[in-house]
């Protein structure tokens, strides 16, 4: 396999292809991202989510942003408002801000409203997002998933049929041959608390130790209340494509799987703060006794 190693959004990226790409697959590839960055980050100044900061109003998005908002209206009514890409705020409360301080600047705050603040359509300009007030959007829940599967969109277009979109976290998989993917225990890196075949499919984790600034304080937040989750440690999803998988490894710090399975097809592995775990029975033998 070719490898093509970068770094965006935040985190070292991994392309592996059974050909090299070419000149153009890297352009477009590196165009992909940094457009989305330049849509969704909240981290930099030139980014539309950042005028959404500055005052209310109506933002036209890009195709991408309908599933994404589909899959988060979804996300807020089965987790009853736990997951809210407003949560953003709240987070920025707590010292994870687009300075990255990491010095809280007061208690926990709930997100805004995402149906009582939020509202969008889609005509022959695009998608267009109003906002009531001033926003700050957060989508780590499942955007980097959705980028995975641009980035795979892109290698399909380009006639790859072979590859391994690896995000950190987040991993997109094709072709014959499968790969197999270590579940890292969330309590120590150095080791894994199981191991999966990963084919055809996307996988994505979720987990309290990534993105820790302090005694308690990390980066899944319950958006009713803004404060960090203690329950569940760690998630892993797979589905058929990433942002699903992505959006839902978020979903079960908050859900029960069977509330999730109503309306989305994945399996699953959670790992609790006290050491257990479940999964779905399609995970059965992933885990070490």
């Amino acid at each position: 396999m070719h490898t093509l190693g970068f770094e965006a959004i935040g985190t070292q990226w991994s392309l592996s292809t059974a050909s090299p790409l070419d000149p153009g697959t890297r352009a477009a590839v590196a165009d992909v991202v940094e457009s989305y960055d330049r849509t969704y980050s909240r981290f930099r100044s030139d980014s539309t989510v950042a005028r959404m900061a500055e005052a209310a109003g109506s933002f036209i998005l890009p195709a991408s942003a309908v599933p994404l908002l589909r899959l988060f209206d979804s996300l807020w009514q089965i987790t009853g408002g736990a997951v809210n890409p407003l949560v953003g705020r709240s987070l920025e409360v707590l010292g994870y801000d687009a300075g990255y301080s990491f010095l809280p600047s007061g208690p926990p705050a709930p997100a805004a409203s995402w149906t009582d603040t939020v509202s969008w359509s889609t005509d022959g300009r695009g998608t267009v997002l109003t906002t009531a007030a001033e926003v700050t959007f957060d989508i780590g829940a499942a955007g980097k998933g959705q980028l995975v599967d641009l980035v795979s969109e892109v290698l399909e277009t380009a006639g790859h049929r072979e590859y391994v979109v690896d995000a950190g976290s987040d991993l997109r998989h094709a072709g014959a041959a499968p790969l197999r993917v270590a579940l890292e225990h969330p309590y120590d890196t150095k080791r894994a608390i199981g191991v999966l075949t990963l084919s055809d499919r996307a996988l994505c984790a979720s987990a309290v130790n990534r993105r820790q600034w302090g005694d308690g304080l990390h980066h899944v937040l319950d958006a009713r209340t803004g404060s960090p989750v203690d329950t569940v440690a760690a998630t892993w999803v797979l589905a058929a494509d990433a942002m699903t998988a992505d959006g839902l490894a978020t979903a079960l710090f908050f859900a029960e799987p069977q509330e999730l399975s109503g309306t989305f097809s994945f399996d699953y592995v959670r790992m609790f703060t006290d050491g257990r775990a479940d999964y779905s029975p399609a995970m059965a033998g992933v885990l070490f006794p």
